[in-house]
């Protein structure tokens, strides 16, 4: 479980909004080692998380995962409004969000980034050059300026970060980079899928 030491109540939040059109198919329900790629995020975010959640306009699909449901607040706003629709109805201290095309997320590697937290409000990871918001943790106290910019219809997900006490996690201590490749991996295309089943 997580680290009680720091006396947190945490979340695991998988975002399944999106419209797969890449895809051609729901990608959430891709099968990889004969286990849906949702099911296989969820398991992995149970090891580091009091709760787990999905946010998802499509419920009766996901109803097998056995895990609290959520529709969008604001429909058709994108991940942006996943995030605030989780601090919004969830009562948590702090949220891991995954991404549902992100087959091999690691507990290890929120682990790594929750102890980053301390007084920040949000832990954003970037690996390769390349910002992963959708991969991050955030403070419920993030929310109202969330709020704000879906307000004024600023949907990037990273159009908060400037009002927000954000720490970017470029260094992954001792983890390995085979896991950390295989963290952010995600997959969009059937290209990547067939990626997806030889990793």
């Amino acid at each position: 479980m997580v680290n009680k030491a720091a006396n947190m109540n945490t979340c695991g939040v998988i975002l399944s909004g999106g419209k797969s059109s890449r895809m051609g198919t729901n990608k959430s329900l891709l099968t990889i080692d004969n286990q849906p790629v949702i099911q296989k995020i969820s398991e992995e975010l149970k090891q580091c998380n009091d709760e787990v959640i999905v946010v998802s306009n499509q419920h009766e699909t996901y109803d097998f995962l056995g895990l609290k449901q959520i529709s969008d607040r604001h429909t058709g706003k994108g991940p942006l409004a996943g995030l605030e629709t989780a601090l919004y109805h969830v009562n948590a201290d702090v949220y891991m969000f995954a991404a549902c095309d992100m087959p091999f997320i690691s507990s290890e590697v929120y682990r790594f980034l929750l102890q980053q937290l301390a007084h920040y409000d949000a832990v954003v990871p970037i690996y390769n050059n390349q910002m992963h918001p959708l991969a991050g943790i955030y403070k419920k106290s993030v929310l109202p300026q969330i709020q704000s910019q879906i307000e004024k219809n600023n949907l990037k997900v990273k159009g908060f970060f400037a009002y927000v006490n954000v720490i970017y996690v470029r260094d992954f201590g001792n983890l390995s980079d085979e896991l950390l490749q295989k963290h952010f991996f995600n997959m969009n295309n059937p290209a990547q899928y067939k990626e997806a089943k030889r990793l």
